[in-house]
């Protein structure tokens, strides 16, 4: 008859299971007649044993179900998921190689800038040289205070009077126009 007797331990390892899954089943078990062995551990009877093993093989077959069922219904999640990750890669690669044009576009447009830059300060180096030499040209050309005395004085009278008439003939204000 102690052939007949496992501890839980003993029936865990003989149909595969932890000691958990088999306690958990015990539980189910009426408590009047348990037996313990000397050491104090349960020790299960042929028919708790069989109990046990029969909970266990239902278990066993809708969790073998579950399993086979759930890959089947994950799988197309799984090539979705697949897919879309594959749409994003590409559209990554696309956005790298658009990023990697505008920084080569950016390169060119701060390359020309520079020249643009370089150009104007040429540019306004030559016209402050032509400015320099327009105005040591005007220098030359223009007649002195005393040279402009002597260019009046020997003028012709007429002149003169059409000179001195000159500052006479004010522009004349807008404002009173209507006035008269």
């Amino acid at each position: 008859m102690s052939e007949d007797l496992k501890t839980i331990k003993e029936l865990a390892e003989e149909l595969g299971f932890i000691k958990q899954t088999i306690q958990y089943h015990v539980k189910f078990l009426p408590t009047k007649n348990r037996l313990k062995n000397s050491s104090g551990a349960i020790v299960l009877n042929l028919e708790e044993q069989r109990f046990i093993k029969n909970r266990l093989t239902k278990n066993r077959p809708n969790n073998d179900q579950k399993s086979t069922k759930e890959p089947t219904k994950n799988r197309p999640k799984k090539d979705k998921e697949i897919s879309i990750n594959n749409v994003l890669l590409e559209q990554l690669k696309t956005k790298d190689e658009q990023i990697k044009s505008l920084v080569e576009a950016q390169k060119q447009t701060q390359n020309l800038l520079d020249q643009q830059q370089r150009l104007a300060l040429q540019d306004k180096k030559l016209l402050d040289e032509y400015k320099s030499e327009i105005n040591d040209l005007k220098a030359l050309k223009m007649p002195t205070q005393d040279t402009k005395v002597e260019q009046v004085s020997s003028k012709q009278p007429q002149e003169v009077e059409s000179v001195a008439e000159e500052p006479k003939k004010a522009p004349r204000k807008w404002w009173g126009l209507w006035r008269k």
